[in-house]
């Protein structure tokens, strides 16, 4: 137990050496690629997050620098590559028409008042239909039916609805 505690110790202080050897230079290398101190210095505390599982297993102390180096460069290449991402993911956002409001809530409660009054089967089947936007195949698969027994039922339930609604 007591040879762990040390082991751990060791481990931890060798890692805090190798902070304080090479995060300098590190900060000031991501700084360099990103140009923003806050952002490098976070990308270097993952960097070091990352060599810390490893440090136990590096043969060559020389190796170091270099190895920090492309962990940096790697964890900065991620960084940037996923900025692109996000940045195109706003410009598709940005280009999509305002949605439009949707009904006033009276003619919304009017509607589901409608298709509370159809029976099951019609408004299940108008339901899968237009709300849940599924194919006639797929709602006849949904409600175990064949698929011209789908379009009977949409047809004879939006009649009704039309009906109801022409006569308000």
């Amino acid at each position: 137990m007591r040879v762990a505690v040390e082991e751990s110790r060791t481990e931890g202080s060798r890692l805090e050496e190798v902070y304080r050897l090479h995060a300098p230079d590190g900060v000031r290398l991501a700084y360099l690629i990103t140009g923003d101190r806050a952002l490098a210095e976070d990308i270097v505390q993952d960097a070091f997050v990352r060599l810390a599982g490893r440090l136990v297993h590096l043969r060559d102390p020389g190796g170091l620098a270099p190895y920090l180096r492309r962990i940096i460069v790697n964890l900065t290449n991620a960084h940037f590559r996923r900025r692109k991402v996000e940045l195109r993911y706003l410009e598709r956002q940005a280009a999509l028409p305002e949605p439009t409001h949707g009904p006033d809530v009276a003619e919304r409660d009017a509607v589901w008042a409608l298709l509370r009054a159809l029976p099951t089967r019609q408004r299940t089947a108008i339901v899968l239909r237009f709300y849940e936007d599924l194919s006639v195949d797929q709602t006849a698969a949904v409600m175990r039916c064949r698929p011209g027994t789908v379009k009977s039922l949409v047809s004879r339930g939006m009649d009704k609805l039309r009906q109801v609604m022409a006569g308000e």
